[in-house]
């Protein structure tokens, strides 16, 4: 349970030609487009969904690679519960059986599994491999992955903010005191750091409920390659176009007006 020596990072990261003090630190994605890669090979749309969780399994890994300290993906929406019936049910089962024979994998490579969502209406079968996951990589120290699963930004703050209520109501937070700290530390998130990168595949221009209050001075990226297709290299490209921005945040820097 270590995961890649510092020396095997640095290595990734110059092979990529990018100095350890321009590289990110944490990366969000929305998989898009399981469904068209599916139907553009006259295939059911479950053959979508399961090519694209063995595509997972190696942006995961190539993330531990280059020394991500955070990885999110946006696995499904509390949105997506309107999908068919049988659309649901496989793709429940899919990540059941993620959740368990990945396990092996999250240790080895000294992942920090972190759920982000709701619980309720989650089949038993999930949660219980789920819980098992999390449990199992609780003491791990390395990158931490975060599945956005049954998951809505709005509910997220939503949540948040029911939280933050309580506690005022209960005389441990006065209104006066709370900040955007106070804010960050009750969503799903708390204590790592916001996304430098969003990357969306499948070429959709939108955030679909993701991540709202965590992407304000996220860099997005977005590709026309459809999830299924979206391997290391365009990973990579990715990362690369991101380290060539200058990010700004509101000001100016020296070679900008």
């Amino acid at each position: 349970m270590t995961g890649p020596s510092p020396q095997a990072v640095a290595a990734a990261r110059a092979a990529l030609g990018i100095p350890d003090g321009r590289f990110l630190r944490h990366v969000a994605i929305i998989m898009d487009g399981n469904g068209r890669w599916a139907r553009s090979r006259g295939l059911p749309r479950s053959a979508g969904h399961a090519e694209g969780a063995k595509r997972t399994r190696r942006i995961v890994t190539e993330a531990v690679r280059l020394g991500l300290e955070a990885l999110t993906l946006y696995s499904f929406s509390i949105e997506n519960w309107r999908r068919p019936p049988e659309e649901v049910d496989t793709l429940m089962h899919l990540y059941a059986e993620y959740l368990l024979h990945e396990r092996p994998t999250v240790m080895a490579n000294n992942v920090r599994m972190r759920h982000l969502g709701r619980r309720d209406r989650l089949p038993a079968s999930v949660l219980a491999e789920l819980d098992a996951t999390l449990e199992a990589s609780r003491t791990n120290t390395g990158m931490w992955l975060n599945l956005a699963l049954n998951y809505g930004g709005r509910a997220e703050l939503t949540d948040a903010v029911r939280s933050i209520a309580a506690r005022a109501a209960a005389g441990q937070i006065a209104p006066p005191g709370i900040n955007e700290q106070t804010i960050s530390d009750a969503l799903d998130t708390a204590g790592i750091c916001d996304p430098d990168l969003l990357i969306r595949t499948a070429g959709e221009m939108r955030i679909s409920n993701f991540l709202l209050w965590q992407v304000s001075y996220t860099e997005f990226y977005v590709t026309d390659v459809l999830w299924p297709d979206f391997d290391e290299e365009e990973f990579r490209k990715a990362i690369q176009t991101f380290c060539r921005r200058r990010r700004r945040f509101g000001g100016v820097n020296e070679t900008t007006a």
